[in-house]
């Protein structure tokens, strides 16, 4: 098995250096974890991208829940991506429901068209609150940079997801389920040796990285303690 990934959540340059220090391969960078993370401020990613040396992927949601709002909303969170994209982002993490719990292909694929073909981008845990999982999956398969999804398995997290991600990882060969299982919402150290017998080869955390509380900042030690328990 190859170096599993291990993804940390920042909302800044000393929460991405932390990270970085406690052995993270990889950054989501949002603003507002109250709100399960917002698109960040251009000159935060500029801040955090001079502080540190591994892939960041950044957020692309302009409000709490999975809707992309109206077009309005749309245009103005386009906009944000433009501008990050200028400033030198190259992968991103988007994630859209219709009212009726399908993949908001028009609102992914507005976002894909200003990011480019080129940019990697995640599906984030939206796919948690589908109405079809596999569903989704088929009508997002044909979007150029789309290699992840990030999900617990259940809305409520691992806990209750676990049996869905081991399914899913176990047809990673078939037409949408290529792109590689991400594993977060709840993730828990006990879950992470039935996540890697699995083939599972990337986690997410987020309040983990966190020893007081989801407003405190990112600690070395507590990101180290995640990587220690992954294959080097």
């Amino acid at each position: 098995m190859s170096r599993p990934i291990l993804e940390v959540i920042a909302l800044d340059a000393g929460d991405a250096v932390a990270a970085r220090a406690g052995g993270a391969d990889r950054l989501e960078l949002v603003s507002d974890m109250s709100a399960d993370g917002l698109t960040p401020a251009r000159e935060t990613f500029a801040a955090v991208r001079a502080a540190v040396d591994i892939p960041v992927r950044v957020m692309l949601r302009a409000a709490d829940g999975f809707s992309a709002g109206g077009a309005a909303a749309l245009d103005a969170l386009c906009a944000e991506a433009t501008a990050l994209r200028a400033e030198g982002a190259e992968e991103f993490v988007i994630g859209f429901l219709t009212d009726d719990g399908r993949a908001d292909l028009a609102a992914v694929a507005a976002l894909c068209d200003v990011i480019g073909p080129r940019a990697r981008w995640t599906f984030h845990r939206a796919i948690d609150h589908a109405a079809d999982r596999g569903a989704l999956r088929k009508q997002l398969a044909d979007l150029p940079g789309l290699d992840t999804y990030l999900t617990a398995g259940s809305p409520s997290g691992v806990d209750d997801g676990l049996a869905v991600l081991l399914a899913e990882t176990a047809r990673a060969d078939d037409p949408g389920y290529e792109p590689r299982v991400m594993a977060g919402g709840g993730l828990k150290l006990k879950h992470v040796p039935v996540l890697l017998e699995a083939g599972v080869t990337a986690f997410h955390i987020g309040t983990a990285a966190r020893p007081a509380g989801w407003s405190s900042p990112v600690t070395a030690e507590a990101v180290s303690a995640w990587r220690e328990a992954l294959p080097a």
